[in-house]
């Protein structure tokens, strides 16, 4: 079968590997209909972050059809139509029970790799799956790619509103204009936000963060868009922010625009150090985030949403590719001519 390779900084290529099997009981095999390139598997394609040449890929996010599954597997079977989660919670440890299965306690490999391909090993699937009605024939492409986004972006989007405790009449601000920060936008206004100001340089995510729901944008950075906010909040800051870049400057942002005792929700990949929080506890500034908890938000709040047509997180996705174009597909986003570039595997 075909799977994506990380070849050296700046190239990711096609090759011919083996197709993937049952190992464990509760594997699950998957074939792939669609998959995407995600920010954060730009950070080695980028040469940010070191990544040994010509390994297997960072690609984790999926939807596709079960083709076979482990004995210990009961909530699945093959011909399912299924999302396939960045995390691999076992829905049944104490932090899955609390709504953080993006940080299981039982199952050490809880992230996926490499699925960027046609087929992919699924790891502890008996819960971490999410079963959708019927077939992909039976959905627009539009409706397909909001499935897809709930493999990760717009989970994780809502994971920063949920830390952040976004809760109706709040003044958000939402860092980040990648498809992470306007998924954000979309959880914001799921949880009642009154105002949600979007930080954003770009116009086309100027435009479609509106869409979703964002009141103001703010395009200056550093201080001069703190100093924005400010002035835009009659210099109270926010009542929750949400960080979804990850950089030094991003967070800074975040905190300063923040009011006393605010919430920063976090799910940004940091790559940063060390962070200076002498600013955060003069402030009272609550921070939280991490992993996603895609499996608990998916089952509970966003499948039924996407489903109903409530929201239409698959608008992030701006550029569509083949598995054979992937370089492109990787490149359209170093180059900022996608938002998010989308894969067809199909």
């Amino acid at each position: 079968m075909k799977s994506t390779v990380f070849m050296k900084p700046g190239q990711v290529a096609l090759e011919e590997i083996e197709k993937p099997t049952i190992q464990a009981a509760d594997d699950v095999i998957i074939h792939v209909v669609r998959t995407c390139v995600c920010g954060s598997d730009l950070w080695s394609y980028r040469g940010l972050e070191p990544k040994a040449e010509h390994s297997e890929n960072a690609g984790h996010e999926a939807i596709g059809i079960v083709e076979s599954v482990g004995s210990a597997i009961t909530t699945v079977v093959p011909g399912d139509f299924v999302i396939a989660p960045f995390t691999h919670g076992c829905g049944h440890c104490a932090a899955c029970l609390a709504g953080f299965d993006g940080d299981c306690q039982n199952h050490q490999d809880n992230f996926s790799n490499g699925v960027q391909a046609e087929y992919i090993r699924f790891q502890h699937g008996e819960w971490a799956l999410v079963k959708v009605p019927g077939k992909p024939s039976d959905y627009s492409d539009a409706m397909l790619n909001s499935l897809l986004s709930l493999a990760d972006v717009m989970a994780t989007g809502y994971h920063a509103a949920r830390v952040a405790n976004v809760k109706t009449g709040d003044t958000v601000v939402v860092v980040g204009d990648g498809a992470v920060g306007l998924c954000g936008v979309i959880a914001t206004k799921m949880r009642g936000a009154k105002r949600i100001i979007a930080m954003s340089r770009h116009e086309d995510r100027q435009k479609l963060a509106l869409e979703f729901g964002a009141t103001d944008i703010v395009a200056e950075r550093g201080d001069d868009g703190i100093q924005r906010v400010k002035e835009l909040t009659n210099n109270a800051g926010a009542d929750a922010v949400l960080e979804c870049v990850g950089t030094e400057l991003s967070n800074e942002t975040a905190m300063n625009v923040a009011r006393p005792g605010a919430i920063v929700g976090r799910v940004g990949l940091p790559h940063e150090p060390k962070m200076d929080m002498t600013a955060s506890f003069y402030n009272n500034t609550i921070i939280a985030g991490g992993p996603a908890s895609v499996t608990t938000y998916d089952k509970q709040v966003l499948l039924k949403a996407v489903l109903d047509g409530e929201i239409h997180p698959g608008k992030v996705f701006t550029k569509q590719f083949s598995l054979e174009e992937i370089n492109d597909a990787y490149q359209a986003m170093t180059n900022r001519e996608a938002i998010k570039s989308l894969i067809v595997v199909e």
